[in-house]
């Protein structure tokens, strides 16, 4: 067991580097949560009309 101390300090090691590389860090880009809420939104709806749309035209030209 004269490994064990090494393996805490190299946790604790990784744990401080891990919580630095975070540190700051976000996804919303400067918008706030709910205009990034807002955003995502949009663009689910912008795919499920595409999505849509696609199926109409496909479904036409099988009629055809």
């Amino acid at each position: 067991m004269a490994r064990g101390n090494q393996r805490e300090q190299a946790r604790a090691k990784n744990q401080k580097k891990m919580a630095e590389a975070k540190k700051g860090k976000t996804s919303l880009n400067g918008q706030t949560i709910n205009q990034k809420k807002e955003s995502d939104a949009a663009i689910m709806r912008a795919k499920q009309e595409a999505a849509l749309a696609k199926k109409e035209q496909e479904s036409a030209a099988g009629k055809a």
